[in-house]
């Protein structure tokens, strides 16, 4: 495969990640210094993770053993590492998907890291803050990794081109790299496929649509996107059809246009119609497994019901006056009563759903966030309220 035959073989080869790579950079200073370190990398697809990984191996004369997470088998690790026991070469393990590992795999890894007995590397596309164990995030260096921009994206193709020997004009080059979304095994993928003949028709045949968060970086796509959310919002349903189908023939990804229209659910709608939310969520959910031609269909739906749906921004004003409110006045204390497991804990069940008693902090007791509106199912909500509390 192209996107296999043209990975860097050393540092100096490698285009991306300059925050981590370059002159006084830690990746660099780490192979400079020769202080090999347990690392885990995060980040998009096709953004060098791996790669890296094996130049690092290089550097460091360690003998590279690739796993995936979804795969590993414990007792074959051991093995791996057990032969290099009582030798000079440190195996470097690299693990792909790394966040897939369960709490008892990566507690298996902490006696492996904490005596240095191989050199661990991670990869995946989730967060480790949330994936690994802290006693895992402890004992290893945790590197971000960026989407790689156009001119990055651009240098590597140019250097597949001449090294493959390929005629490609600038319009299907700049396609390549305007729909792969900073991912360049995504990009080298295409222009393999495309080799023979890599023109515009051709390349827009194979990916039809854009693998990116948007069309383009004009103002164009900002001017579509942002056109859709206003005619929903304003409650024109045509309006918002049409700036829809303009993203959808633009080749916009319909995963990005559901996400945005999840978003509006919550902040423009709300508990005016509490289903707007649910519609949206299977609107995202459907289009991930389906893709075009027929996502356009369930696109539609859910922009018709959010556009005839009532408006209220009450869930939006509420959050962000709560968030203000707590960044100016910082730790007021938890009521007693309720606290845990606190015997004066009155449980509203007990008292036929609702019992009357302090739940905010005394100096602050009275403080409003949520102003409530006459609109939809958010009045049914405020008059239910008012019925229980007055009661």
């Amino acid at each position: 495969m192209l996107a296999l035959k043209e990975r860097p073989n050393n540092i100096d080869d490698f285009i991306g990640q300059k925050h981590l790579v370059g002159v006084n950079k830690p990746i660099s200073n780490m192979i400079k210094n020769n202080t090999p370190m347990h690392c885990f990398f995060y980040g998009p697809p096709g953004v060098g993770k791996t790669s890296l990984a094996r130049i690092l191996a290089n550097e460091f004369g360690g003998e590279f053993i690739e796993f995936n997470a979804t795969s590993i088998k414990i007792d074959e690790l051991r093995n791996k590492i057990a032969k290099y026991k009582g030798t000079l070469i440190k195996p470097i393990i690299f693990i792909d998907e790394i966040h897939r590992l369960s709490k008892n795999q990566q507690e298996v890894l902490l006696p492996i890291m904490e005596n240095f007995d191989a050199i661990i590397f991670g990869a995946s596309t989730y967060n480790p803050y949330r994936s690994l164990t802290s006693a895992i995030r402890s004992r290893c260096m945790i590197f971000e990794f960026y989407a790689l921009n156009k001119l990055e994206l651009l240098e590597i193709l140019e250097l597949a081109i001449k090294k493959n020997n390929i005629k490609i004009d600038e319009d299907s080059k700049q396609y390549i790299i305007n729909t792969s979304n900073g991912d360049a095994r995504a990009m080298l993928n295409l222009l393999e496929l495309s080799k023979d003949d890599p023109n515009l028709q051709n390349l827009k045949q194979i990916r039809p649509v854009s693998l990116n968060e948007g069309i383009s970086e004009d103002s164009t796509h900002y001017d579509l996107i942002s056109a859709m959310i206003k005619s929903i919002r304003g409650s024109d349903e045509n309006a918002a059809l049409y700036y829809l189908a303009r993203l959808i023939v633009a080749g916009e990804n319909p995963e990005f246009i559901a996400r945005r229209l999840v978003i509006l659910a919550s902040e423009d709608i709300g508990n005016a119609n509490p289903n707007a939310l649910n519609i949206a969520t299977n609107t995202m959910l459907a289009v991930e497994k389906i893709g075009y031609p027929e996502s356009r269909i369930i696109l539609s739906q859910c922009v018709i019901y959010l556009a005839c749906s009532p408006k209220s921004n009450t869930a939006y004003k509420a959050i962000d006056d709560a968030i203000a409110f707590i960044k100016d006045n910082p730790n007021h204390k938890v009521p007693n009563n309720i606290s845990h497991f606190h015997k004066d804990y009155k449980y509203p069940h007990n008292f036929g759903g609702y019992v009357k008693q302090n739940y905010l902090p005394n100096d602050i007791k009275d403080i409003k966030f949520v102003r409530w509106s006459d609109i939809g199912f958010e009045k049914n909500l405020k008059e239910w309220l008012e019925k229980i509390q007055n009661k």
